[in-house]
């Protein structure tokens, strides 16, 4: 496989085309915007295992129809499936088609063919296995802030031979301005990103897209795996709920309207099915589940600031807080109704012999308490933000409260009742998770019992606690961390990178990858940390 691919990738080279090869060429998504035909390679997603999605954009002055063509080998000397698929105005030109009648748990190469004869670069995708599986191995993404960055991670995944899939748990992206995060002293040259100001309508959300897209190791990580994703809330705007965000302000329009620009932009540039959230089987190996925990159905999150704040006594007022509001049932992180599809879906899969219930979502399960150390860790340069917000969760850990509320622990009853229903279930619940820019390993309990286990994924570029406590060296800020947070195994507060995470029937094991740099592009790792979890356990091993 690996030989047939690399005489391919030098044949795709010498004949990608002198208008992909000049929109390669200049810089940011203007340029891909601007050139003709097929601008941002190819990807492709929502496996099954007889099927699978692909894309490509094709730009043209009219809507065009391109041919979609499926092989087991890169020459496609034996067609196995495909179909004709528009590449319109009015879905900024992509197309999208979902091809089936495939074998299970196979390679696959496609490519897109138009009407002049020109073709795409060759894909190369996978269908998930079907029937009794030994191992599968996926790759963990989130958080990529291309000014903050070069998009290692992503390359070093690509030129890996062992992932089946790759999984993005969202932050696909930033829809900040230009020096705003990061602040323009902070930004890597030549990681510019169109449009300058903050996306808000539909044609700032697609100019976005289309200059991350322009990066060559992202268009690489789409064009050799299949994706399964799902947004998080940069795609939107930052600190997302059911009915507005921290970043969105009245002068920006109405909140329905921009969330219906930024989730249209989003299907139509992602390898995405149309429904918000889904599951797929891993042969008898595994159901990976994709939830929503943003728009759907998620309440406001709780601020401690506004709780303290004008109150006489701060710790009286988040005592109170602790044991009433905070522990409210009727509060959703999911919502009703797809709560009840994922623990209906959980339990399910358990029936059916899968020997793990994988949940693909964005944001910690594992809960974290601000540590007593932490009010040192910043110096007399800090922001005053931060130094503010270390105030408040210095507060909310005197009253027993953790320090993240966007997270699920601002949500406890609907977390509750999550990791409940897994447990009665009799489930080998794991949880995946991005957001916090830093790599974590928690065991998630539930009524003093082993519930499951989460892989927290570091980020691709964004920077993490590191970046703002620089008064403390990681190891100092882990170990204060995981005192003070005991569901916490582990923590890496200093690198980025990404996780992979290999599924046998007996085992799960984690490994936490970390790049040497985000400052200049670089495949190379600073290293490995790696943890196993026994099915039956809900448990890590001793690390």
């Amino acid at each position: 496989m690996h030989q047939l691919w690399a005489e391919m990738d030098r044949r795709q080279l010498i004949g990608l085309g002198a208008a992909g090869l000049a929109a390669l060429s200049l810089p940011g998504a203007a340029a891909a915007m601007m050139a003709q035909g097929f601008t941002h390679g190819v990807a492709s997603g929502e496996p099954g295992a007889n099927s699978v999605l692909l894309w490509t954009r094709y730009a043209a002055p009219s809507d065009t129809m391109l041919t979609a063509e499926i092989s087991e080998s890169p020459d496609f000397a034996r067609i196995a499936g495909g179909g004709e698929v528009a590449a319109t105005g009015e879905r900024d030109h992509v197309a999208k088609i979902v091809v089936d009648g495939l074998q299970s748990g196979r390679w696959y190469f496609y490519r897109f063919i138009a009407p002049d004869g020109s073709k795409s670069v060759t894909g190369r995708t996978r269908t998930l296995p079907a029937g009794p599986t030994a191992a599968f191995n996926l790759a963990l993404f989130s958080c990529a802030n291309m000014p903050f960055g070069w998009f290692n991670a992503y390359g070093h995944a690509a030129a890996r031979e062992d992932i089946d899939l790759i999984v993005h748990a969202g932050d696909y992206l930033y829809e900040y301005k230009v020096g705003q995060y990061p602040a323009l002293k902070e930004a890597v040259p030549g990681r510019a990103i169109q449009p300058d100001h903050e996306i808000v309508a539909l044609a700032d959300y697609r100019l976005r897209y289309a200059a991350y897209r322009s990066d060559p190791d992202l268009q690489r990580l789409h064009q050799l795996f299949p994706m399964i994703a799902q947004w998080d809330d940069h795609e939107f705007a930052n600190d997302t709920w059911s009915g507005g965000a921290q970043n969105h302000q009245p002068d920006e329009g109405e909140w329905s309207a921009r969330a219906a620009a930024a989730e249209r932009a989003y299907r139509e540039w992602m390898p995405v099915a149309e429904t918000r959230w889904r599951h797929y089987e891993v042969g008898d190996l595994a159901t990976i589940f994709l939830p929503e925990t943003r728009i759907s159905g998620r309440d406001k999150p709780f601020s401690i600031g506004s709780i303290v704040k004008d109150a006489g006594d701060p710790a009286a007022a988040l005592r109170q807080f602790r044991d009433t509001r905070y522990r409210d049932p009727a509060r959703q992180m999911l919502g009703v109704q797809q709560e009840k599809w994922l623990t209906d879906a959980i339990r399910a899969s358990v029936r059916a012999g899968k020997r793990w219930q994988v949940c693909a979502q964005q944001v910690l399960m594992g809960t974290t308490f601000s540590p007593p150390e932490s009010a040192n860790w910043f110096g007399a340069d800090a922001p005053d933000y931060v130094m503010e917000r270390v105030k408040t969760a210095q507060l909310g850990a005197a009253a027993g409260l953790p320090y993240n509320f966007d997270a699920w622990d601002g949500y406890p009853a609907a977390r509750a009742r999550l990791l409940g229903a897994a447990q009665q279930a009799g489930a080998n619940f794991v949880s995946l998770a991005g957001d916090s820019h830093n790599g974590w390993a928690f065991d998630l309990p539930h009524d003093g019992r082993p519930a499951g286990v989460e892989v927290g994924g570091h980020s691709v570029s964004s920077p993490g606690i590191e970046a703002a406590a620089k008064g403390v060296g990681d190891a100092d800020r882990a170990a204060a961390l995981r005192r003070s947070s005991p569901q916490l195994r582990w923590a890496n507060t200093q690198r980025r990178g990404y996780a992979t995470v290999a599924l046998t029937p007996e085992t799960m094991t984690a490994n936490w990858h970390f790049l040497d740099t985000v400052a200049e592009r670089s495949r190379t790792l600073a290293g490995t940390h790696s943890m196993t979890a026994r099915r039956g356990r809900n448990a890590y091993d001793a690390a």
